[in-house]
């Protein structure tokens, strides 16, 4: 592609729109600024609203394969990118995942999250490469995440991935991207113009962020990492956790503390089986077998604990 021929694409996507009533923003006060920064992001809970039913048919379709040992794979290049690495990062702690299970590609590998790497975005190659590294397979789903759409490192890994029989999902802010083309699941959150022109870490990067919430979140509650709103597979890997750890057992079993510290003994820290102890009677043992049975639902493992 030339480059006239990539500023003539440029120009018809909605996230490099010029909006010639921002023109003068650089000569505003500094709180106008921000006010007009404020309005411009209150509109995006609305945008991602709109495709709540792609999300939500996604969700389901990533939860089925990783209930059955898939992992979720997120690519992208630079904040689309650095958004996946994040989301990735962040289940570990969140919801006791291993590390292998949620991963985040960023086009040039790891610098770049810190810097940008020349070129890397452009390459399908690069994304293919980075794939096949993880050995992916029909139960693993790859999201290419890319505010334009047109991101080759986030459209090749998605047709890599395709290719080879995974779920993929396009996560663009443009209408008819070519990513959401690409693949299985589309979701096309359009959020408009940006505040600064084509600076799509402002309000395109907060689209992809809240949705990226909704795909590892809510995927984690299907597989049951959660009971209620409590993160009772939360890995109590620092003092604070430790303390959130306890809170939660508390608020599951209104058991009292010394209790709660007894059953988090015995349970290794595990609080599903702390709750499930506390609440059923069942000792250390019972309580892990019932978990595993019930394929780590801790409603599942008390129901059947009842019977």
């Amino acid at each position: 592609m030339t480059s006239h021929d990539l500023r003539s694409e440029l120009e018809s996507l909605t996230t490099e729109a010029f909006r010639p009533d921002l023109a003068e923003i650089d000569r505003l006060p500094t709180l106008d600024i921000a006010r007009l920064m404020n309005g411009e992001d209150a509109g995006v809970p609305a945008a991602v609203a709109a495709r709540l039913p792609e999300i939500a048919a996604a969700i389901d379709a990533v939860a089925a394969r990783m209930s059955r040992g898939g992992r979720l794979v997120y690519a992208g290049a630079g904040t689309a990118g650095r958004l996946g690495v994040l989301d990735a990062s962040e289940c570990p702690p969140t919801f006791n995942t291993d590390p292998a299970q949620v991963v985040g590609l960023i086009a040039g590998g790891p610098q770049a999250m810190v810097t940008s790497v020349e070129g890397a975005e452009d390459s399908r190659e690069l994304a293919r490469r980075d794939l096949a590294a993880l050995g992916l397979g029909p139960d693993d789903t790859v999201v290419g995440i890319s505010a334009s759409g047109r991101t080759p490192y986030a459209i090749g890994a998605v047709e890599h991935a395709r290719a080879l029989g995974a779920l993929t999902i396009g996560l663009a802010c443009n209408e008819h991207s070519a990513l959401a083309a690409a693949a299985e699941h589309g979701i096309e959150v359009v959020v408009g113009p940006e505040l600064i022109t084509g600076s799509t870490r402002l309000k395109a990067g907060t689209a992809q962020k809240l949705v990226l919430n909704m795909l590892s979140t809510i995927t984690m509650v299907r597989l049951g990492k959660t009971y209620g709103n409590l993160m009772v597979d939360v890995r109590a890997s620092n003092d604070k956790l430790r303390a959130r750890s306890r809170r939660i057992v508390a608020l599951a079993t209104g058991a009292p503390d010394e209790e709660i510290e007894k059953a988090l003994s015995e349970s290794g820290g595990e609080v599903k089986n702390a709750i499930l102890a506390l609440l059923t009677g069942v000792d250390g043992p019972t309580a892990a077998r019932l978990l595993e049975d019930s394929g780590g639902h801790l409603r599942a493992a008390l129901a059947a604990a009842a019977t």
